[in-house]
């Protein structure tokens, strides 16, 4: 029986090994681990011996009982992405670093193929920052109207055009401090510019990328901060910048949000809620 995703995302990891221990059943032990002919993986001790023990009787699932260790799922994950996934980009259809930063500003809590069908008829309007920053309201909101939460984003898009102008002479900046001052750039949309743009060895933490690295078991940080601190502990400078593509576009059309398709991941064998999920 199949239980849900919620029932198990808050747990710990302790918790979470608890819980597997008590819902599944005996298991028939190999004849040179132990004598008994069955034996519960809840009596199982959480030795070094125990961890091998484990590891033989749930040979593709040793990371939910300590014997995988974060690095190695990290190399193992990252290295199925580099192998069979060198090339990844953002959806986003831009022609230059201005439009890039228009368009991450109007993806904020929107879909990629909705800002897709906006900007084309935004960046006809105003093809520059001067010509983006002389406009006013009544001029930009018509063009943004169908993406979420029109109002501040007409206002944000002006006035970050206003400062690009008066602090950058018209050129989006390259430091992360220095984008997070323009209106309407967090920390994801700052990461994305000098990721993108830059290739700085950062990586943008959204909803997807911070639901598929507590999934896989990459990080367990209450926050978007805490998850980018771990991804970029743990992968190599020079991947940062396109491992914020592998796993968002992961998040995106395997590990949803809601009725992930584990049954085509090619991660299961890594993925620490994989049998949590799929029980």
């Amino acid at each position: 029986m199949s239980h849900s995703i919620e029932l198990v995302q808050g747990l710990s990891r302790s918790s979470r090994i608890s819980y597997i221990a008590a819902a599944v059943p005996p298991v028939p032990l190999p004849s040179h681990c132990s004598g008994q002919q069955t034996q519960s993986v809840a009596a199982e001790p959480r030795s070094r011996g125990g961890g091998a023990r484990l590891a033989t009787l749930f040979g593709n699932f040793p990371y939910l009982y300590g014997v995988m260790t974060r690095k190695e799922r990290y190399n193992s994950i990252i290295g199925w992405f580099a192998q069979n996934q060198p090339v990844a980009q953002s959806e986003l259809h831009y022609g230059n670093p201005y439009e890039l930063l228009v368009a991450v500003i109007l993806s904020a809590q929107c879909t990629d193929k909705r800002v897709n069908m906006v900007t084309p008829a935004l960046f006809e309007a105003f093809p520059t920052p001067e010509a983006l920053a002389a406009a006013s309201f009544d001029d930009v909101y018509p063009y943004v109207k169908s993406v979420s939460y029109p109002n501040a984003k007409a206002r944000h898009l002006i006035a970050m055009a206003q400062m690009l102008l008066a602090d950058h002479g018209g050129e989006v900046p390259s430091d992360i401090d220095e984008l997070m001052k323009l209106p309407g750039v967090g920390r994801k949309t700052a990461n994305v510019i000098a990721s993108i743009v830059y290739d700085k060895p950062v990586i943008a933490v959204d909803t997807h990328v911070f639901r598929v690295a507590h999934r896989l078991g990459l990080s367990d940080g209450s926050t978007p901060y805490a998850v980018e601190q771990d991804l970029e502990r743990h992968i190599p400078m020079e991947q940062r910048p396109i491992a914020h593509h592998w796993l968002i576009l992961h998040g995106r059309y395997t590990c949803t949000a809601r009725n992930p398709k584990c049954t085509g991941c090619p991660l299961t064998q890594w993925c620490r809620d994989y049998p949590l999920i799929n029980k």
